[in-house]
């Protein structure tokens, strides 16, 4: 197998947006996933705890 440049840059253009693309599919899953509803409301709203003053 020859493996010269303009075939490795094919390789990992191809490759390496399938990777992205499933790395960005698997971050929307991870997002949306319903166990982690509870979590996420609860950073939401901690920026607003207990020190929603003006410093000092």
């Amino acid at each position: 197998m020859d493996l010269d440049h303009n075939s490795v840059v094919a390789f990992s253009k191809s490759w390496g947006l399938f990777y992205l693309i499933a790395l960005a599919v698997g971050v929307v899953v991870y997002t949306f996933w319903p166990s982690n509803r509870k979590r996420f409301n609860q950073a939401k709203n901690s920026i607003l705890g207990e020190d929603d003053k003006p410093w000092k």
